[in-house]
């Protein structure tokens, strides 16, 4: 069947920090007046409240393994603060969402709390990007649950075998896609996996803009 939508990641696929990420922890915790945090151990409590609305339960998971006094709403608005100052779009997609839109459905699936992510996308000024935009934060899983990539589906009312789904990670997005019956393409880059054999085409980050459309034309 032919490619009639597609959809994307967000982070380190279509938009990236200036600033490396461990840093930017470091920093917020700081300013809040809290100990230094592992950006390992936050990437796994962030795995594990892929659905909710901000990242406060994240930091107070992280805050419970040390003694402090530190509020984690307040490290997780200074962390969501110095993230969405530091994110910008990869060269060249903008134009490219609007020149796949003449021809597809096209879609945005990203893991995260609903305010950090459409902090992004404000940011960004990415709102009128897509025709269906979803953040995990408002459903009820995260990828690689296939209820994730069901929501999408349904939000832009396709199937999976006319689907393509772009993304960075291995397990949260080309697996995840995959076992939804969605055809996963994946971006390789600094901060990305190395390449899945799942995926039916591998792309650079920065070719993405010339070589996705060139990709879905040929499908």
């Amino acid at each position: 069947m032919s490619v009639t939508a597609v959809g994307f990641d967000l982070d380190y696929t279509l938009a990236v920090p200036t600033r490396d990420r461990e840093t930017i922890l470091e920093e917020a915790a700081a300013a809040a007046g809290a100990p230094q945090l592992s950006r390992e151990a936050y990437l796994k409590a962030h795995q594990e409240h892929l659905t909710n609305r901000t990242r406060t339960p994240i930091f107070e998971t992280l805050l419970d393994k040390h003694e402090t006094a530190a509020d984690p709403e307040h490290v997780a608005t200074a962390y969501r603060e110095r993230i969405t100052d530091a994110v910008v779009p990869v060269d060249g997609v903008a134009a490219m969402l609007a020149g796949l839109r003449t021809t597809y459905r096209v879609g945005l699936l990203t893991n995260g709390p609903v305010v950090a992510q459409e902090a992004k996308l404000d940011k960004l000024d990415w709102h009128d990007h897509f025709d269906a935009t979803l953040v995990t934060g408002a459903l009820p899983a995260g990828k690689p649950d296939a209820r994730a990539f069901g929501a999408l589906l349904d939000a832009l009312d396709v199937e999976p075998d006319e689907t393509v789904y772009v993304g960075d990670s291995v397990h949260h997005d080309i697996a995840g896609a995959h076992d939804a019956g969605i055809r996963p393409v994946q971006v390789l880059g600094e901060g990305c996996d190395d390449p899945d054999p799942r995926a039916i085409a591998h792309i650079p980050r920065d070719e993405l803009p010339t070589r996705l459309p060139e990709l879905l034309a040929d499908l």
